[in-house]
């Protein structure tokens, strides 16, 4: 495996994988809109590539996957230094033979070079194959968020509440 910087030169690549991504996470709940949201992520990997801030894995100059990332600032007093994992993805036809592993490694890795002692990410409820892909990295539930459609009656009612 080649796990290196992503250039500018990898921008359309990762902007159309990151499209891919956006369309397989619809299923388990997301609402990004894949297509609609493309300029705007292309700007966004750009600058995430001039800050050195995604890793791609290339098979015979092909890359096929890519871990973007960052260490966070906060303007409030904290006791811990973050380093957030944003998007992790790897071409179907080259998942199951440790390629997202690599590049988490390498992001944290680097995460840790520079100088976060917490790692975070997020992953979507309902995608337990992801879910259990980041529990066996060691990662587990820190905070939850729980979301309602405003207007929209729902079908599961809480125990005990009417």
């Amino acid at each position: 495996m080649t796990i290196e910087p992503a250039t500018l030169t990898d921008l359309e690549t990762l902007t159309d994988q990151w499209v891919a991504l956006a369309h397989e996470q619809r299923p388990h709940g997301s609402a990004i809109l894949p297509d609609e949201n493309r300029d705007l992520l292309s700007q966004h990997f750009a600058h995430h590539i001039v800050d050195g801030d995604v890793l791609v894995d290339r098979v015979d100059d092909r890359i096929v996957g890519f871990v973007m990332f960052e260490r966070t600032t906060s303007d409030l007093e904290v006791d811990v230094t973050r380093g957030v994992i944003h998007n992790l993805y790897v071409v179907p036809e080259y998942r199951g033979a440790g390629r997202g592993s690599a590049l988490l490694d390498a992001a944290e890795e680097e995460l840790r070079t520079r100088g976060a002692d917490v790692l975070q990410l997020e992953v979507m409820a309902k995608n337990t194959e992801a879910r259990e892909f980041y529990e066996r990295a060691g990662y587990h539930d820190h905070r939850l968020v729980l979301e309602k459609r405003v207007g929209v009656e729902s079908d599961t009612n809480p125990k005990g509440h009417d």
